[in-house]
């Protein structure tokens, strides 16, 4: 199979699409506009269903065969990022100030929108496919949301696949592995409070100061070496600090500091989480300071079932698509990882090149060469399980 089955003319068009969704980002939990545009390009391929505002903004497309046989999910992402592009030269660069789709999504949907296209054309034998373009995954409760939709249940996969442009990967190149593909990480806000005084009497307050300082070095200091591959691996990033007001006579009573946790495992994150919460605890007390801690961007660990990645390697193969070296597990997170509990999922990485900016920089933006390659992966793994075979 080669990308003969995309035309000249749907070359065309689902570039176009791609660049028209640059140009339109839309936040995780905003992707009104975007979730409209999938509903308009899906129609044509004439679905047995299209569902729409699944786990919020998500939109899904059901192409039925009318036999039993496997329910197969591919999915894909709609949101953007708040970051603002820099990218003066693109011609279809971001109009949204401060948004921009600088991690690919808008690739992975137009992939996923060329393989809709086949699949209006060549209905599956047996069994369902199902196309998900999910909202929020870059704060991590998007899959979360869609499984908890309970219209969810009607179309419950026995296979999810995935993908991801990586940069760093040569060009059209994939990697893929077994086991623990992303991290697992979570955002652990720590609110710490005390009391306010005129600066010139900073002994009439009580300041979280002390607390925050010894915060900054202890919290990271849980870290346990560099390499994600080691079940052991933790890490402690601080992402944000801030101490008092933004005046000269007010000694301050009031802080915050944001770290992100990661570990391999979910399992291990439980431990990482008890241990930053008894330091916390142990620096408010110590200052008498109250404190509240909560928690977003929840990502569990990503893991790569092993029948599921074996499909996706057979397909790469099937497809020639050449195999590239990628450290696994990665320390990004992803909340693809969510589709493990009710069905059997992996995710490939599909190389963006050796000089393509990185993900969420500024100036990143997705190839569009990779559209007919990835659509072929996706469409060779569907006729392995959907399809009769010739």
């Amino acid at each position: 199979m080669t990308d003969a089955f995309l035309t000249n003319s749907d070359i065309a068009e689902l570039t176009e699409w791609r660049r028209e969704l640059h140009r339109h980002p839309e936040l995780s939990g905003e992707e009104i506009e975007t979730a409209r545009r999938v509903v308009d390009m899906l129609k044509a391929t004439t679905p047995d269903e299209i569902i729409t505002g699944l786990g919020g903004h998500g939109v899904a497309a059901v192409y039925e065969s009318g036999r039993e046989g496997p329910a197969v999910l591919l999915r894909c992402e709609l949101d953007g990022l708040p970051i603002e592009e820099l990218n003066p030269d693109l011609p279809y660069r971001s109009t949204v100030a401060g948004k921009g789709h600088l991690c690919g999504h808008d690739g992975h949907m137009t992939i996923i929108a060329a393989t809709a296209r086949w699949l209006g054309r060549n209905r599956p034998d047996r069994g369902r496919v199902i196309l998900m373009f999910q909202p929020a995954e870059e704060d991590g409760s998007g899959a979360q949301k869609i499984i908890d939709d309970p219209r969810y249940g009607t179309i419950t996969p026995d296979y999810s696949f995935a993908l991801h442009n990586f940069p760093g990967v040569p060009l059209g190149h994939a990697a893929l592995t077994a086991g623990p593909m992303n991290c697992a990480s979570r955002g652990m806000r720590v609110r710490l409070t005390g009391r306010t005084a005129h600066a010139s009497q900073p002994e009439n307050g009580l300041s979280p100061a002390p607390a925050l300082a010894s915060l900054l070095t202890s919290l990271p200091a849980l870290g346990l070496g560099d390499d994600a591959a080691d079940p052991e691996f933790a890490l402690v990033t601080v992402t944000h600090a801030h101490l008092g007001e933004q005046a000269f006579g007010i000694a301050p009573g009031a802080a915050e500091i944001w770290v992100t946790l990661r570990t391999q495992k979910d399992g291990a994150m439980n431990t990482l989480v008890a241990q930053a919460e008894a330091l916390v605890t142990q620096a408010a007390n110590a200052s008498g300071l109250h404190h509240d801690i909560s928690y977003d961007d929840i990502f569990n660990h990503c893991e790569n079932e092993e029948e599921a990645t074996q499909l996706l390697s057979d397909a790469l193969e099937a497809e020639g698509i050449p195999m590239a070296r990628a450290e696994f597990p990665m320390r990004g997170s992803e909340d693809f990882g969510r589709f493990r509990t009710s069905s059997k999922s992996a995710m490939f990485l599909l190389g963006s090149g050796t000089n393509c900016a990185n993900l969420h920089n500024p100036d990143f933006n997705f190839p569009d060469d990779l559209i007919g390659v990835g659509a072929r992966v996706f469409v060779r793994a569907l006729n392995n399980l959907c399809y009769d075979k010739e």
